[in-house]
């Protein structure tokens, strides 16, 4: 799925507010128009923001107009700074913006001129992006040992080909069991209130032709408790180095759920999704959306003008509530700092 396009200076992202009901696109030819992108949520999904930010850096190369390279580091360091701020929580945003300073800074060390270095961001920003869509499947096929015959998968939110460069982290191994002829069905948690389950998860797998049917979030547990879902699959916006895990707000209370019934809950994710700084849950930045997110519905206020609105963007599951984390790596099994930090000292595959 290409949804999202660089076209000689042009970013082009599919959007994803507008999905099922239309194919619109968004252009963004600099790194504020491309960090707007983020902030509203044309492209989201901590893997997918996190190559739209190293284009934002690439187009901000493009368009500076400093005579040599310290103006143009300059002018990036300050591309740097509003991407960063226009999601705070998917560690993937940062990471993929630090790689592109650093391969800036490189390159000037290495003496390369302004036309140089802008050539250079975008070949490092295409990489990047090629980069996500090999680990996707990576992970698609490593998480494939955890699916059993027949299996009925529940997941939260979009963590699919819209949310990474393609293919997928979580549905990423709904693909790969579809593949292999593993998979009964899938069930969609709806995501209130963005409805990136009902709208964009039902939409990719549909037109994949994986059966999938959606539910509300507060389902979720009736499933469980009938034995009809045999595994739980999610991605992951951040994961501290204990292996505590930041996903769309509702991924907790699933996991919960999961241990209640001994279901196996999985994470899938890039190891670029990883925060090493960051010891456990506590220091993981949590995002409040706006309040009108969740007190309009479809234009229409379905909340008394005047009540206040709590909306987090994500929640934390402990690692302890986490049975394996999927990483183009392999399987993290039993998740604690120890595996974890074992897990990312591996050489890559």
């Amino acid at each position: 799925m290409e949804h999202i396009i660089w076209d000689r200076g042009t970013l082009r992202l599919l959007d994803q507010r507008a999905l099922p009901d239309s194919l619109a696109v968004v252009e963004a030819r600099t790194a504020a128009e491309a960090a707007a992108a983020i902030r509203d949520m044309v492209v989201r999904g901590a893997p997918a923001i996190g190559i739209a930010a190293a284009y934002g850096v690439a187009l901000a190369a493009r368009g500076s107009q400093a005579g040599d390279v310290a103006g143009l580091l300059s002018d990036l360091e300050a591309a740097e700074a509003l991407l960063k701020s226009s999601r705070p929580t998917a560690v993937n945003l940062a990471w993929a913006v630090d790689r592109m300073l650093s391969s800036a800074r490189r390159g000037a060390a290495a003496g390369a001129s302004v036309p140089e270095l802008r050539l250079r961001l975008e070949a490092e920003a295409v990489a990047l992006h090629r980069e996500d869509v090999a680990a996707c499947r990576a992970i698609g096929k490593n998480g494939l040992a955890l699916v059993p015959e027949r299996a009925r998968i529940l997941t939260h939110c979009n963590a699919g080909a819209l949310a990474t460069g393609g293919y997928g982290t979580a549905l990423g191994i709904v693909r790969a069991a579809h593949e292999a002829g593993r998979l009964t069905r899938v069930y969609a948690d709806e995501t209130r209130p963005y409805l990136q389950g009902a709208r964009l998860t039902a939409w990719e797998l549909q037109r994949d032709g994986i059966p999938v049917a959606v539910l509300c979030d507060n389902t979720a547990g009736t499933l469980l408790a009938r034995g009809e879902v045999d595994l739980i699959v999610v991605g992951a916006d951040r994961i501290a180095a204990n292996g505590d895990t930041a996903n769309k707000v509702g991924t907790y209370p699933l996991a919960v759920l999961a241990k209640h019934h001994q279901v196996p809950f999985v994470v899938a994710a890039p190891t670029s999704t990883f925060d090493l700084k960051t010891p456990d849950r506590r220091g993981i930045p949590i995002e409040e959306r706006p309040g009108d997110e969740v007190a309009l519905v479809g234009g229409r206020r379905v909340v008394p003008e005047g009540v206040p609105v709590l909306h987090p963007a994500f929640d934390v599951t402990p690692a302890a509530l986490i049975t394996a984390i999927v990483t183009e790596r392999g399987v993290l099994s039993p998740v604690t700092a120890v595996t974890v930090g074992g897990h990312l000292r591996e050489p890559r595959p």
